[in-house]
């Protein structure tokens, strides 16, 4: 973090990766959580030198900052009041006179986690919002769980019987897949002896028995839940869009798997191929009939990630995908211990459940190591939809991918890009275009713009720039990068043009109005109705019953702003911590004709 970049930070709002303290004369004692918080979550900048006053980031300065600076890193390196010894990346600034210090706390990796306080497990941190919180007891066992050296699957299970907890139907269609895949090896015919050979079962003290991934891949129902006392996977699929869609809406069709992991996996696809797209298309090499529908490969892989990489130690939470008519939403207990920039690039990544990836990708059930989550980018690209957005929440210890059906170059961003003037390859285009679906507070990343299908960060940069260059974007930090206002402003004129004016006057609802009105969801409405005066957005999501601002803005918020319905107090500054939100004259006459 270089000067300038602190500078636009301080004049945004504390967050998940930046913290501020006053510390003027010595390191205040909660400095040391935000340093666990950072460490157990995803990393972040502690700043000293810096007081919240009004809402606003305010740079008051460290009064003796060649002591404040030894006291801390002394502490970090110690390892005393933390279990781990911590390394951060030290700057030193001056403002206007005064010292401010910025420290980057690293995410350690899996096996040094929990870090905590005085000796006590308990007192660990994680990052949520702009907060560091305790630990629950259940997080705690999750990053115990995650930390330990043998494997969750791995594990040998000796209270279950080997000659009775197998589904031989499960083991016998494995082998053929196996088999067809891997014509080189010896067939081995006995069960048992397949499973022997694979270390699904393993002998032990003269023993043969099972591990804890050969019951959840192979095992008979009963003991298959007397080892996961919660479902493998919870399908719905909801006849209605994600954004008119809340929680106590029934499903339209539902099937909770309780059975082995392959079972699971059978009966998903089963599903899937019932409501999927079925073009037909011949392969021109060889003739074939090819009637794969054209979301398979996404679908597939993000299924199939779903089931090798949850958590199967956690018996509270199960995983579960929900397939909305504009997107399918596929969640999971346990992040990924990659970044999301890292799940970008074609390496092999350490896996939760080693034993269970290797059994899925020894019948080509998975593309090759570290590749999956780019296959489903790549695939999603191809089809020019808007690119699959990922949530790796390391503070919950979930994961969360959504496949979101809806083409990312709309005819009004045609019509717009043909306004421009400007030259743009395919990959700056689509770049653009991308920035412009954000929300306007949400920067576009360098990672967002390798989810075009570009493959390098360099190269991600090299797109940006040149953006930059056209005057279409402006770059908030090395990473970070915002769709000009008055390219925002040209682009929402292009995309109202066609459809006239869309609300009447206050006299009365007209035709429009009552259009609009009933295409808006019940909670827009409930905002709509409620915003007599001027609000923050955590009084809005009260109203609308969300939690998650990211998913309030996107379903909510953003529509009613793209409507013109709902403005900013400070457009210019969409990402102040004194933003307020209020109704427009459009969104007055709407909500008043809707009243009378």
């Amino acid at each position: 973090m270089n000067q300038d970049e602190l500078l636009a930070r301080l004049n945004g709002i504390e967050w998940i990766d930046f913290e501020c303290k006053r510390a003027q004369r010595g390191v205040p004692e909660d400095a040391y959580k935000t340093v666990s918080a950072f460490a157990n979550t995803a990393g972040g900048w502690l700043v000293f030198g810096v007081s919240e006053a009004n809402g606003q980031l305010e740079v008051t300065g460290v009064s003796e900052p060649d002591k404040v600076q030894n006291d801390f890193l002394a502490v970090l390196r110690g390892g005393q009041k933390l279990n781990r010894v911590i390394v951060v990346d030290a700057h030193r600034f001056e403002i206007d006179g005064k010292h401010v210090f910025a420290f980057h706390v690293p995410e350690l990796s899996r096996s040094e986690k929990p870090v905590y306080l005085k000796g006590d497990p308990r007192q660990s941190y994680i990052r949520r919002a702009a907060g560091d919180e305790q630990v629950t007891q259940s997080e705690l066992e999750r990053f115990l769980r995650d930390a330990a050296q043998d494997r969750y699957d791995g594990v040998v299970l000796t209270d279950i019987p080997v000659d009775q907890c197998f589904d031989e139907t499960t083991v016998r269609w494995y082998q053929e897949q196996f088999a067809r895949r891997n014509p080189e090896h010896v067939e081995i015919t006995d069960p048992i002896a397949f499973l022997l050979n694979w270390n699904f079962v393993v002998e032990q003290g003269g023993n043969t028995l099972p591990t804890r991934a050969g019951v959840l891949l192979f095992g008979t129902g009963r003991y298959v839940r007397q080892i996961l006392p919660r479902p493998v996977l919870d399908y719905q699929r909801i006849d209605t869009s994600f954004g008119n869609w809340s929680a106590d809406q029934r499903w339209h069709d539902r099937y909770v798997f309780e059975e082995n992991i392959f079972q699971t996996w059978q009966g998903l696809v089963a599903r899937y191929m019932r409501i999927a797209e079925h073009p037909f298309s011949l392969d021109p090499a060889t003739l074939r009939r090819n009637d794969d529908p054209p979301d398979y490969v996404a679908f597939r892989e993000a299924a199939i990630n779903l089931l090798i990489h949850q958590d199967y130690g956690d018996h509270g939470r199960k995983a579960s995908i929900k397939l909305f008519t504009d997107r399918t939403v596929f969640w999971n207990p346990g992040d990924a211990f990659a970044t999301e920039a890292e799940l970008l690039d074609p390496t092999e990544k350490e896996v939760r459940n080693p034993a269970i990836v290797k059994a899925f990708r020894r019948i080509g059930l998975s593309d090759q190591a570290g590749t999956g989550i780019r296959a489903i980018f790549r695939n999603w690209h191809e089809l020019g939809r808007t690119p699959p957005r990922l949530n790796n929440d390391k503070a919950r210890k979930e994961f969360e991918l959504e496949l979101i059906n809806q083409p990312l170059v709309t005819d009004a961003m045609q019509r717009f890009r043909e306004t421009l003037g400007a030259t743009l390859t395919p990959e700056q285009a689509d770049a653009l275009a991308l920035a412009l679906t954000l929300p306007q507070d949400e920067p576009l990343t360098l990672t967002a713009i390798r989810s075009l299908g570009i493959s390098t960060t360099q190269q991600a940069r090299a797109v940006a720039d040149h953006l930059v260059l056209q005057q279409l974007l402006d770059k908030l930090s090395d990473t970070q990068y915002q769709v000009r206002e008055e390219i925002r402003q040209r682009f929402a004129r292009e995309a109202e043009a066609p459809a006239g004016d869309q609300v009447g006057t206050k006299s009365g609802p007209s035709r429009d109005q009552v259009g609009i009105m009933s295409g808006l969801s019940a909670e827009q409405r409930t905002v709509l109705m409620r915003l007599e005066d001027e609000h923050d957005i955590a009084t809005l999501m009260e109203w609308a019953g969300r939690s998650n601002r990211s998913k309030f803005r996107e379903a909510v918020l953003t529509p009613l702003l793209e409507l013109n319905l709902v403005e900013m107090t400070q457009p210019d500054k969409p990402r102040s911590s004194k933003q307020r939100y209020r109704l427009t004259e459009q969104g007055e006459a709407l909500r008043d004709g809707d009243g009378e």
